[in-house]
């Protein structure tokens, strides 16, 4: 509708839009959490309680309703990948009308559910495209072809000002005034309007835009003076995965954010279990942007955060369940509690087990990879956790120690759970399923025990949270001698164990 958004506008139509948006839904808390012991207070709005559980209800019903209001369209048509298309399903419904939307193919059949839910008989799912750009390019088409009215998820004025009323909320709440709002940007509608709201009733605020260090389209088009369209995005933070900001979003945010920072997605899925430990919620990784943000930035300047009050928008929790497994193993690392770090050891018998009584007595190994390719050399990789002081004095004292190692923390065989191995080179190999108590010592109590009898050629585990560890381990033998003492001494440890069936042992190993 604009090309731009003179501060005047844009004031004028927050203003009407409160008295739209809560038709719809209602003002959501705003929430301290605990801080870990750091001389800072942590305040998170929590837009996931609204009623598509994500931020975007505000924009979609202000727009569709102003719309609605000014031009009587009995048809609107939107492009989305999710929470937006929830929020104009929710609008076209409550105000009696029909709402055609554009969803790219691949769009999880859990939204397209939640569209249709909030919509019902309103709404229109129609798919196309391979992602939110084609998408949104074939909605252009249809508008211009049969002449209706398209809300766009981010640059549209009316849009914007029904964003603006998260920062509108904030700023009536007691719990204020704050010293830093870290807001997270995808086209850059929410962080442009919050950041103007925000700034205008408080001066003296500092607004950190916070990206996506894959989809920093805001960042790089500030820098570089003009919107600029990225080649691709990473979609981890699908909900921010935005190749272009908005214009009139761009001309607000190089106006009114002071600094822009970008996060990794270790450090989303850390800021993703942060939430949990605080609150029992699961954000969806884009809105947990906001705290991973937070928390990187106090980090980095600890002094200059000390005695403020630290402000973030967790904007939705709309996640598909199938994502929580990776968020879990990368927030180890993204709050620097874990490394994988590949060692270079001697191939013997009792090898492992030296490796492990040496140099980790005090660190917890959460994962373990490892496949003979050598029959003199060996490169375990081996999943380390401790506190991140310890953690980042673990170099110099492997080091000192001796050992030859490199950190391949986030290379990408590593993040795949690729092992190398050879076959060929297996003696008489034995795969088991190997189970153990989830404790120190468990496991090394085998490897101790069958050092001189089995050699270990073999070994996949990944800690899976339960108090039983699982494993599946290869070990080969010189002799037939030494197999058998080595299931006579199985049987006397604290591990149990049942041999891989053998059709897998045979594809395992290549038979």
């Amino acid at each position: 509708m604009h090309s731009t958004a003179p501060d005047k506008t844009l004031n004028e139509e927050i203003l009407h839009a409160r008295t739209r948006v809560y038709k719809a839904g209602s003002a959501t808390p705003l929430q301290e959490i605990h801080s870990n012991g750091a001389p800072y207070r942590v305040f998170v709005k929590r837009e996931d309680l609204g009623p598509i559980n994500a931020y975007k209800w505000r924009g979609a019903y202000n727009a569709v309703a102003a719309y609605h209001e000014k031009t009587g369209c009995k048809v609107v048509v939107a492009a989305s990948a999710g929470n937006h298309a929830q929020g104009v399903a929710l609008a076209a419904k409550k105000l009696g009308i029909q709402a055609k939307i554009f969803m790219p193919l691949s769009t999880p059949m859990m939204k397209q559910i939640s569209v249709k839910r909030h919509g019902g008989d309103s709404v229109e799912i129609i798919l196309h495209g391979d992602n939110y750009n084609e998408s949104a390019d074939e909605a252009r088409v249809y508008v211009e072809k049969h002449k209706l009215t398209y809300v766009h998820p981010f640059d549209d004025i009316y849009t914007m000002a029904g964003q603006a009323t998260v920062a509108d909320e904030i700023m009536m709440d007691q719990q204020g005034p704050f010293d830093y709002a870290f807001l997270q940007i995808g086209g850059g509608g929410m962080a442009a309007a919050a950041a103007y709201w925000l700034k205008l009733h408080n001066p003296n605020i500092k607004i950190i835009g916070v990206e996506g260090i894959d989809q920093a389209c805001m960042k790089t088009s500030v820098e570089a003076g003009a919107p600029v369209t990225l080649n691709s995005v990473d979609t981890f933070c699908d909900g921010t995965a935005v190749t272009r900001p908005g214009l009139i979003a761009f001309d607000l945010c190089r106006k009114y954010i002071d600094t822009y920072i970008t996060v990794t997605n270790e450090e989303v899925s850390a800021a993703i279990q942060r939430m949990w430990d605080a609150s029992r919620v699961i954000p969806e990784p884009s809105g947990a942007l906001g705290l991973a943000g937070l928390t990187q930035y106090a980090e980095e300047f600890a002094e200059e955060v000390q005695g403020k009050k630290l402000l973030c928008v967790i904007t939705g929790a709309n996640m598909d369940f199938s994502k929580i497994t990776q968020i879990a193993q990368r927030s180890a690392i993204g709050s620097h509690r874990r490394r994988y770090i590949r060692f270079h050891i001697n191939e013997e018998s009792g090898g492992l087990l030296s490796l492990l009584d040496k140099h980790f007595k005090e660190l917890n190994v959460s994962e373990f990879l490892y496949g003979k390719i050598s029959n003199t050399d060996a490169w375990p990789v081996i999943a380390l956790e401790a506190a991140p002081e310890t953690m980042e004095a673990l170099d110099d004292k492997l080091t000192k120690q001796g050992l030859s190692f490199e950190d391949v923390t986030m290379d990408p065989d590593v993040r795949y759970r690729i092992i190398n191995y050879n076959p060929a080179l297996f003696k008489d190999p034995v795969l088991m399923h190997i189970q153990f108590p989830e404790r120190k010592g468990a496991l090394r109590d085998l490897l101790r025990k069958i050092t001189g009898i089995a050699n270990v050629c073999y070994f996949n585990y990944a800690y899976s949270g339960e108090s039983i560890g699982r494993a599946i381990m290869g070990f080969e033998f010189d002799t037939p001698a030494k197999k058998e003492e080595f299931y006579k001494v199985l049987a006397t440890t604290v591990v149990t164990s049942r041999p891989v069936d053998e059709a897998a042992a045979a594809r395992i190993l290549q038979f």
